[in-house]
C-alpha cells in the first residue's frame, strides 16, 4: 500500500497545507513536525512561485515572504530530506507547472523520489494536459494528484477514472481562502467520483473551522486546510509551530 493510501486508512484524513520558507525553512521544518505530531494524515507542501494563480491573498503573501527569504526549490528539497529522517506521514508538493519546467520534470521527480515525497499537485495543469507530468511522476513512483472543481461537471467521471493517490475536490469557485460558508453541492460531486473510482477524495478551499471540517469530512474521505493555517503562520512567525500544532489538533475531524 502506498503511503498516500495509508493516510486515508484510519478514519477521515486531515491534510494541512503550508508554504515552504514562510517565514523561513527552519520554521517550516518545525511546523511539519508539529502537524505530524498532532494528527495530520498527509501534509501538502507549497513550493513558492511568483505568480500563484490558484491562490488568494493569504497564500500569495506567504509566497512573497518565502521568496523574499531566499527560498529555492533546492533548499526545500534539502529541508524535506532532513525532515524525512523522523517524519513518516506522507507529503506531497503543491506548486505550479513553471516551477517543475524550470527545474526539469525528470530531475524534479527523481529528486522527489529520493527525498521521500509521495506526490505532486499542479493546479494550473488542466486534466487534458496532465499526461507529460503524469508519465514522469509514474516513472519515479509519485502520484500526480488531480483536482476536480465545481465547473468540472461532465469531466468528473473521466478525471476520477484516471486518478492517482487521492482526488482533490475544490469546494468553491475562485481562489483559495477562508470562507464563511460553502454552498457547492459537494455530495453529488463525491457520489459521481465514487461511481468511477475507489481512490479517496479530500475537499479543500475555504475550510477553516472544526465545524466546517467535520461537515466536509462527513461527505468526503478527508479535508484540506490551507489559508487558515498560513494565517496562523503569518501571525506568529518563528513561534508558529506550537500554534499550528494546536490548530491541527483542534480542527482535524475525529
Amino acid at each position: 500500500m502506498s503511503r498516500i493510501a495509508e493516510a486515508f486508512k484510519n478514519g477521515k484524513a486531515f491534510i494541512p497545507f503550508l508554504t515552504c520558507g514562510d517565514p523561513d525553512l527552519e520554521t517550516t521544518a518545525a511546523i511539519i513536525r508539529a502537524c505530524a505530531e498532532n494528527g495530520a494524515s498527509l501534509i501538502e507542501l507549497g513550493i513558492p512561485f511568483s505568480d500563484p494563480t490558484a491562490e488568494g491573498p493569504v497564500i500569495q503573501e506567504a509566497n512573497i515572504r518565502a521568496l523574499s527569504a531566499g527560498t529555492t526549490t533546492d533548499r526545500i528539497f534539502d529541508m524535506v530530506r532532513e525532515v524525512r529522517k523522523d517524519v513518516t506521514v506522507p507529503m506531497v508538493f503543491m506548486t505550479y507547472a513553471n516551477v517543475v519546467y524550470s527545474y526539469g520534470p525528470e530531475r524534479f521527480c527523481s529528486a522527489c523520489r529520493d527525498i521521500g515525497i509521495d506526490g505532486m499537485i499542479l493546479p494550473d495543469v488542466p486534466f487534458e494536459e496532465k499526461e507529460e507530468f503524469d508519465t514522469v511522476c509514474r516513472k519515479y513512483g509519485l502520484d500526480f494528484i488531480s483536482m476536480i472543481a465545481p465547473t468540472s461537471e461532465d469531466r468528473i467521471a473521466m478525471i476520477a477514472r484516471e486518478a492517482s493517490g487521492f482526488l482533490y475536490i475544490v469546494s468553491s469557485l475562485g481562489v483559495t481562502g477562508v470562507r464563511s460558508s460553502i454552498t457547492t453541492d459537494l455530495g453529488s460531486m463525491v457520489a459521481l467520483v465514487r461511481k468511477n473510482t475507489d481512490i479517496p477524495c479530500a475537499i479543500g478551499f475555504g475550510i477553516s473551522t472544526a465545524d466546517q471540517a467535520a461537515k466536509m469530512a462527513a461527505i468526503a474521505d478527508g479535508v484540506i486546510v490551507g489559508s487558515a493555517i498560513v494565517r496562523v503562520i503569518a501571525a506568529h512567525g518563528k513561534d508558529a509551530p506550537a500554534c499550528v500544532g494546536e490548530y491541527v489538533r483542534e480542527v482535524r475531524p475525529r
